[in-house]
């Protein structure tokens, strides 16, 4: 008799309650909760909601604080101004912040997503204008199913009202980064603002409104790259939210007197809370998804199931796949300190840079002619030095040659410089030799702070002469 392979019953999970908005729609009715981990991202949200909104209306002597001026090609963070030359410093920095995101993923899975996205955290704030403006989850949920009137009409309203507020108010905070704040806003509240100001502002102002108020979930779950790749940078030891299913089934409802091992039952009571709190509409309870944020609405949510059942926390949490093994968490492993180590050599790297950056620049043109000859006879080129005063102090530099035995410099060799300033130093350097070396010399320029002679800047250029002359 050949022997038979043993089944095991399962069960069916509930899936997320969801309210058809049309035919080929979906609309996710989330409910309200509290709990740590929302205390913990409604208090980093703020925070970062007020940097947002709150720096761009500093001033720093008489001047917005944070400012990327594409007029004039400078970058203003408090009392530090960046030109384009310290590009390069910028391009650091988005390295960083990428590979820093790559090493929280390593250790806490989608933290990033969950806490502080700019994506997540407006959504968020969307949906509280829709419990302040339609109630809560069930009044939200009868009103989308009810024929139009007057109150509906009216809380619709109060709702689109302060979605359309919210992000114009971002769209001109965003501008307000690049473009003066205050101007514009005092041309946008009297129609006089310019065309390309208005269509920036406008263009984030939809971009608000449409990711936070309609796409919401969907920007995470089909538009954003993170969530495809996030498994790759996944291990065993990540920490990831995840349902116990070994403590939580068999699942099913019971009177609150009830022990489970009386019903024949687990932990979970079936009451699909942490269904209703999730953002992106998911069962946590079926596994680790890719529509997870890890915002850890379900944790907070089944935690207060747990308080009022009298069982333990945790049938939800934050955990890695090695603890749900019974194992444990190993929290330094090879990959994690690598990911470490790595960023904080680039963080120290970039803190060097910032500190060793010249604040003075210099750029050498040289002029389209080959060459002439001057008064003297001798063989002479033209060159054009631009010199960026990056100080918030008017200076003033020295113009000279460096190890340039055969050739001297003419032209305006000591020039003064208000903050911020630039200008375009026309100079000759002529060959004192009668026969050059070669047809194409290296020649190098320096302009030296007078005052601070450590403050310096260099750079090369030709020096073009006949062979025979």
């Amino acid at each position: 008799m050949s022997e038979r392979i043993p089944t095991v019953e399962t069960f069916v999970p509930i899936h997320p309650t969801k309210v058809k908005a049309t035919s080929s729609d979906t609309l996710i009715h989330t409910r309200s909760f509290t709990g740590m981990f929302r205390t913990l991202r409604v208090s980093g949200a703020g925070f970062l909601f007020l940097a947002f909104f709150g720096t761009v209306w500093l001033n720093w002597g008489g001047r917005q604080a944070v400012l990327w001026d594409l007029a004039e090609s400078k970058f203003h963070i408090f009392g530090a101004t960046f030109w384009p030359q310290d590009f390069i410093l910028l391009s650091a920095l988005l390295i960083i912040c990428a590979f820093g995101l790559f090493a929280i993923t390593v250790f806490a899975g989608r933290v990033w997503c969950g806490y502080t996205c700019p994506q997540s955290s407006f959504t968020w704030l969307f949906m509280w204008c829709e419990k302040v403006t339609e109630g809560e989850r069930n009044q939200r949920i009868k009103l989308h199913a009810a024929p139009w009137n007057l109150n509906k009409l009216a809380r619709r309203s109060a709702k689109h009202t302060l979605w359309l507020g919210i992000s114009v108010l971002t769209g001109l905070t965003f501008v307000g980064y690049f473009t003066p704040i205050r101007p514009l806003a005092t041309d946008l509240l009297t129609w006089q603002v310019g065309g390309v100001s208005l269509f920036w502002v406008l263009f984030f102002t939809a971009a608000t409104y449409l990711n936070a108020g309609w796409l919401r979930e969907a920007v995470c779950m089909h538009m954003c790259p993170y969530a495809r790749f996030q498994s790759v940078m996944f291990d065993k030891d990540t920490l990831t939210i995840a349902y116990n299913a070994a403590r939580g089934e068999r699942r099913g409802p019971r009177k609150r007197e009830t022990l489970p091992a009386d019903a024949g039952l687990g932990d979970c009571i079936d009451c699909t809370l942490c269904v209703q709190v999730c953002p992106t509409g998911i069962d946590i309870r079926d596994g680790l998804q890719m529509e997870c944020i890890g915002c850890a609405a379900c944790i907070d949510a089944c935690d207060s199931i747990m308080d009022k059942m009298g069982y333990p926390r945790g049938l939800v949490s934050y955990t890695s796949e090695h603890q749900l093994q019974g194992g444990n968490t190993r929290l330094l492993r090879p990959r994690l300190i690598g990911y470490s180590a790595v960023l904080l050599m680039m963080i120290a790297a970039l803190v060097v840079a910032l500190v060793e950056r010249p604040m003075v620049s210099l750029d050498v043109t040289k002029d389209r002619g080959l060459f002439r000859e001057n008064a003297q006879g001798q063989i002479e080129n033209i060159y054009s030095l631009k010199v960026i005063n990056k100080t918030q102090q008017p200076q003033e530099y020295r113009v000279e040659l460096v190890d340039a035995q055969g050739f001297e410099l003419h032209g305006n060799t000591q020039v003064r410089l208000a903050p911020g300033e630039i200008i375009d130093v026309p100079v000759s350097v002529a060959m004192l030799a009668d026969k050059p070396a070669s047809s194409s010399q290296t020649v190098r320029f320096r302009v030296t702070d007078v005052d601070e002679p450590w403050v310096y800047s260099a750079a090369d250029s030709r020096f073009v002469a006949p062979l025979n002359r």
